[in-house]
């Protein structure tokens, strides 16, 4: 960085110059600071011939025209002209005139206001071999780059003023291709139409037109042809991030408790900061003061928290801030997780499913996360800070309630702890006390079963490497009585195989190991019944009497799930034989509709399809005719139309 300064000040001792040069880089680099800390000082210090040169910075940041920019020249010269003003802000360590301070200045000049008791000699003005110019910000105006560069160049050529020129090129390519587009766009289909090529087939229409666009609006080699004639020199800015980092954290120097955590994680920091394919310094300076936030909270709230978790914060709060303010992805990607579970469940699912928010999640991890393992990796309150700025505090004592109950490992059972953490970081002293506990949970039938088997999994494992004095048999007998315990109060697990795809130890299936899985699955299955049949009671139980109950637990949770195999056919019956014709009708049509989409799903159900239309045909065999009775033959004669989609072909109501 020291070289780049060197060679912008033997630009401005040269004798004689008809160029201006350039500082080019990244938005939020870190341009404007190096200008302010590095080159503005170091040039105001020298004396060349005798004299000392003055800078005047400029920001064409939202500049709508050429006026503006001579109206900045001129504001920021007046501090120079006027003694007082001068005076004032030595006195008060200031070097620039605030903007706001400068519409003053700008109004008292246009109306005659006088300065130190005289009209202002606007002949002073015109001295120009003591000044160095620097505009700031070129691809952010709102005027033609062409027009700027083209006014900018009346200084350089005519009046030999050294001009440095700060931009981010690579935006301002795109700003020149993308200005007037839709403009552009309906001259050149215009232009094409009238040449008769438009309708010609050998190029893409697309093609085509962006062809036109360039022929004839060729503002690229316009930029490059004045640029060419302008600017003699163009250093790329590459900064020293550890040093310019170091800068910002030197912020925070009056909070000794988080000065001392980010200092301890500086290398953290910058490598986050590498991880995310930017070059902007911005974005990290309010991704750390968003930290600062988080670590007010957690340190107020949850003082036990452990370092670990706080470096994964620091790490997600870095990674999260630059993947939404930098434009890399949408918002949405990371909305609808709601919790460290969800988003661990969808990377373990990325592995054999590929949608879009799927693939973006697993490489977000793999990126940020790359040799730092964490069990806990995603938090919500932050996700939702960051988006939307509200720092939501029931989320907060969600996320955090969570990561005491299953993270914290002074606070974890030992079965935990084990699932949660590689078994290798307990410590020797720790390991068999906490082998003794396990033991004890999972004889006892405390744990749930599906973390039974994963701990089996370790316990198997441990036994051939000798790390436990047990052997596999006493081990096995052990898990399956406590299997048979812990499902008479386990939940049923749906997601198996994303459950075991968590076990980090070697995951060989020897004969053991299927055992204890076919033991599990046998016993998952009755858990899988028990949950159903509670749940068919508390949708069936809503007929007749809360039908808009029963329609939409059936539309939401029913439609693909064979419901009816988990309730008796006979009170299925009688309910909706007590239900009003019109729901009978409703009922009727929402089970047509059930086979139509979900055929295979719902197959279970047969029997009991089958048993309810037998019910139905001897409850109205032989009655009077009624509107009540003509509404269940035609109940049965659906029924018989979904019964028959099991015996042919499938066929749509539709498609009959």
């Amino acid at each position: 960085m020291e070289d780049l300064v060197e060679c912008i000040l033997d630009y401005i001792r040269a004798y004689y110059t008809d160029y201006a040069i350039m500082i080019n880089g990244e938005w939020g680099s870190g341009k404007t600071y190096f200008w302010n800390n590095k080159v503005r000082n170091k040039i105001e210090s020298m004396k060349i011939n005798g004299k000392q040169y003055t800078t005047i910075y400029m920001s064409l940041y939202g500049i709508s025209n050429l006026e503006d920019i001579s109206k900045k020249i001129f504001i920021e010269t007046t501090q120079l002209m006027d003694k007082n003003l001068r005076k004032y802000m030595n006195s008060h360590g200031q070097t620039t005139i605030p903007e706001y301070a400068k519409t003053g200045l700008d109004m008292a000049n246009f109306f005659g206001v006088t300065q130190n008791g005289d009209k202002l000699d606007y002949s002073k003005f015109f001295s120009t071999d003591d000044k160095i110019l620097c505009f700031d910000d070129l691809e952010r105006a709102n005027v033609d780059v062409i027009d700027i560069l083209g006014y900018i160049n009346n200084f350089v050529e005519h009046d030999h003023i050294k001009t440095i020129i700060i931009c981010n090129e690579k935006e301002l390519s795109t700003k020149i291709k993308n200005s007037n587009l839709e403009m552009k766009t309906f001259i050149a289909t215009y232009l094409l139409d009238k040449e008769g090529d438009l309708t010609k087939t050998e190029k893409p229409m697309v093609e085509k037109i962006k062809d036109k666009i360039e022929y004839v609006f060729d503002k690229a080699n316009e930029y490059e042809r004045i640029k060419e004639k302008l600017i003699g020199e163009t250093f790329e800015y590459d900064p020293e991030f550890n040093y310019i980092i170091n800068g910002l954290l030197m912020r925070y120097e009056n909070y000794s408790e988080l000065i001392r955590f980010l200092r301890e994680n500086t290398r953290l920091i910058i490598s986050t900061f590498n991880k995310s394919g930017t070059r902007n310094l911005r974005i990290l300076k309010h991704a750390l003061n968003d930290f600062k936030r988080v670590f007010d909270m957690v340190n107020k709230s949850y003082p036990k928290t452990s370092n670990k978790v706080m470096q994964t914060m620091l790490i997600f709060t870095i990674a999260i801030s630059f993947e939404i303010k930098a434009g890399k992805i949408t918002k949405e990607k990371f909305i609808n997780i709601q919790s460290n579970e969800e988003y661990k469940s969808i990377l373990v699912s990325s592995r054999v499913l590929s949608d879009n928010r799927q693939f973006y999640i697993k490489e977000f991890d793999n990126n940020y996360y790359y040799n730092f393992k964490a069990e806990y990796r995603f938090f919500k309150f932050i996700e939702k800070y960051i988006r939307t700025r509200i720092f939501d505090m029931k989320i907060f004592k969600d996320d955090m309630e969570v990561i005491i109950n299953t993270v914290d490992v002074e606070n974890l059972p030992a079965y935990k702890r084990l699932l949660t953490e590689e078994y290798w970081k307990i410590p020797d002293d720790e390991f068999g006390l906490a082998i003794d506990n396990i033991l004890d949970n999972v004889k006892n039938g405390e744990l749930e079963l599906i973390d039974i088997v994963k701990l089996y999994a370790y316990f198997s494992y441990f036994t051939k490497k000798d790390l436990i004095m047990y052997d596999i048999k006493t081990i096995k007998n052990i898990f399956f009585e406590g299997m048979n315990i812990a499902s008479l109060k386990s939940e049923y697990c749906e997601n198996v195989e994303e459950e075991l795809n968590k076990i980090t130890v070697d995951g060989e299936m020897n004969e053991d190991m299927q055992e204890i899985l076919k033991h599990f699955t046998n016993l998952n299955n009755s858990l899988k019944e028990k949950m159903y049949s509670q749940k068919a009671e508390e949708l069936f139980m809503n007929i007749p009497m809360k039908m808009e109950v029963f329609y939409d637990m059936l539309d939401k949770e029913f439609m693909d799930v064979p419901i009816f195999k988990y309730y008796d056919p006979y009170q299925i019956f009688q309910r909706i034989s007590c239900a009003s014709n019109e729901d009978i009708v409703a009922i009727k049509e929402k089970l047509v509709n059930r086979a139509d989409k979900y055929k295979k799903q719902i197959e279970p159900e047969m029997n009991n399809i089958k048993k309810l239309k037998q019910i139905t045909d001897e409850y109205i065999h032989g009655k009077d005719i009624s509107i009540k009775i003509v509404m269940l033959k035609e109940f049965s004669k659906e029924l018989e139309y979904i019964l028959d989609k099991y015996k042919t072909p499938f066929l749509s109501r539709k498609e009959e």
